[in-house]
C-alpha cells in the first residue's frame, strides 16, 4: 500500500471486543455495569480517606491517589466503547483517538509509579518504623504525588507527539476496544522504528524498573519481618502489604498476560480481550481489595454511609 498522509482527516475505526450483533446488547450492560462499580467504588475510597482523620496518613493518601488515577483510566476507554456499542459506529476520529491514547497513557503510568511509591512508604514503615513519620512526611508525600503525575505526563507527551510524525493510509481499522499506543503504531504507513525505540525505552524505565523497585522493597520488607521475634507482630506487620500485594499482583500479572498473550498468538481479538483486564477489571476489583482486606477503610466506609443515610 502507498502511504498517503491522511493524519489531517484520518478517522480509525476501532473494531472493539465482538462484531457480533447479538453480543452488543450483553457487552453494553456488563461493560457500563463494570464501569459504575469501578467509579462508585474508587469515589468511596476517596471520600472515605478525605472524610475520617483517622486516614489522613501516607498510605491512604497515596491509596486515593491510587483510586483518581484507576477512575481516570478507565473513564478514559469505556465511555467511549458504550457509545460506540449504543450507536452501532465503530468510527473515532484522528484528535480523538491521539487524545484517548495520551490520557490513558497518563492514568496507567500514574498507576504504575504509584504502586512503586506505596511499595516504598510499606517499606519505610516496617524497615524503619521509629523514622517514619519522619520520612514520610507530608510534603515529601506530595512532593512524590507530583512527580509521578509529572513523569506520567512527560511520557505520555513524548509518545503523542512521536505518533505525530507517522503518516497513516486511508480506512485504519483498529483491532482492539481502544487506541492503544501499540496498535495505533502499527497502522502507520510511514517509518516507525523511532516510535517502536521509544516505547521499547519507556516499558524498560517505567515499567521494568518500578517492577524491580518494587520487587526490592518487598524483599527487604522480608528480611525485616523474619528478624522480628513476637509471632504476631510479623503477622501484623506483613498485613499491613496484603493489600498493596495483592493490587500489585494484579495489575503487574494482567499487563504480563496482556504481552504474553500477544506474543503466543497472532490473533488481535484474542489480545483485545485479555486488555480488558488492566483496563477495566483490574480498576474496579482495587477498592474491593482494599476494602474487604482493611478494618479502617471498612470502618471510615460504615461511618461515610451512616453520615449520608442521616443526612437524607
Amino acid at each position: 500500500m502507498k502511504p498517503e498522509n491522511q493524519t489531517h482527516t484520518a478517522e480509525f475505526l476501532l473494531l472493539g471486543l465482538s462484531e457480533d450483533p447479538e453480543l452488543q446488547p450483553v457487552l453494553f450492560g456488563l461493560l457500563l455495569s463494570m464501569f459504575l462499580v469501578t467509579v462508585v467504588g474508587n469515589l468511596l475510597i476517596i471520600l472515605a480517606v478525605s472524610s475520617d482523620s483517622h486516614l489522613h496518613t501516607p498510605m491512604y493518601f497515596f491509596l486515593s491517589n491510587l483510586s483518581l488515577a484507576d477512575i481516570g483510566s478507565t473513564s478514559t476507554v469505556v465511555p467511549k466503547m458504550l457509545l460506540n456499542i449504543q450507536t452501532e459506529s465503530k468510527a473515532i476520529s484522528y484528535a480523538g483517538c491521539l487524545t484517548q491514547a495520551y490520557f490513558f497513557m497518563v492514568f496507567v503510568c500514574m498507576d504504575n509509579l504509584l504502586l512503586t511509591v506505596m511499595a516504598f512508604d510499606r517499606y519505610v514503615a516496617i524497615c524503619h518504623p521509629l523514622r517514619y513519620m519522619v520520612i514520610m512526611n507530608p510534603r515529601l508525600c506530595a512532593l512524590l504525588v507530583l512527580i509521578c503525575l509529572l513523569v506520567s505526563t512527560v511520557d505520555a507527551l513524548v509518545h503523542t507527539l512521536m505518533l505525530l510524525r507517522l503518516s497513516f493510509c486511508k480506512h485504519l481499522q483498529i483491532p482492539h476496544f481502544f487506541c492503544e499506543l501499540t496498535q495505533i503504531i502499527r497502522m502507520a504507513c510511514s517509518d516507525a522504528v523511532i516510535n517502536n525505540m521509544v516505547e521499547f525505552l519507556a516499558t524498560i524505565f517505567l515499567g521494568i524498573a518500578p517492577l524491580f523497585g518494587i520487587i526490592f522493597s518487598y524483599a527487604q520488607i522480608v528480611s525485616s519481618i523474619f528478624r522480628i521475634p513476637s509471632t504476631g507482630r510479623k503477622y501484623k506487620a506483613f498485613s499491613t502489604c496484603g493489600s498493596h500485594l495483592s493490587v500489585v499482583s494484579l495489575f503487574y500479572g494482567t499487563c504480563i498476560g496482556v504481552y504474553l498473550s500477544s506474543a503466543v498468538t497472532d490473533s488481535p481479538r484474542m489480545s483485545a480481550m485479555a486488555s480488558v483486564m488492566y483496563t477495566v477489571v483490574t480498576p474496579m476489583l482495587n477498592p474491593f481489595i482494599y476494602s474487604l482486606r482493611n478494618k479502617d477503610i471498612k470502618g471510615a466506609l460504615r461511618k461515610l454511609t451512616l453520615g449520608t443515610f442521616l443526612l437524607l
